[in-house]
């Protein structure tokens, strides 16, 4: 993989907690815990262990960053502000709170970078 492009946002993904009891043993198959974190730019997120995060939360959250990436605000979509909401994974099991970072670079589209 050769990364070409400085992507315009960076994604934080925390795991706030659970809707079935304290643990997801039996119920999360990906093992996450409070506190874990994941963190991205367009590609998918990954732990500080390297580790990628669940492939039914991803489907989820990608609607969601690209209406952070082409301008939205997330509190019109129930967001707690306009870079952060709240979701819970396909499973009814864990809670996330994604947050994402404006990096200053150019949008991918605006600066020409797809001609």
């Amino acid at each position: 993989m050769k990364k070409w492009y400085d992507e315009e946002y960076e994604w934080e993904i925390e795991v706030t907690g659970f809707l079935r009891g304290d643990r997801t043993e039996r119920y999360c198959r990906n093992g996450e815990e409070i506190g874990d974190k994941y963190t991205c730019t367009y590609g998918c997120p990954v732990n500080k262990d390297g580790q990628g995060i669940c492939s039914k939360v991803m489907m989820m959250m990608f609607p969601i960053m690209e209406a952070v990436r082409s301008g939205g605000d997330l509190e019109n979509i129930g967001g707690d502000s306009r870079y952060s909401k709240e979701i819970v994974c396909p499973d009814g099991c864990v809670m996330f709170r994604m947050t994402a970072k404006k990096l200053g670079n150019e949008n991918f589209f605006k600066g020409n970078f797809a001609n």
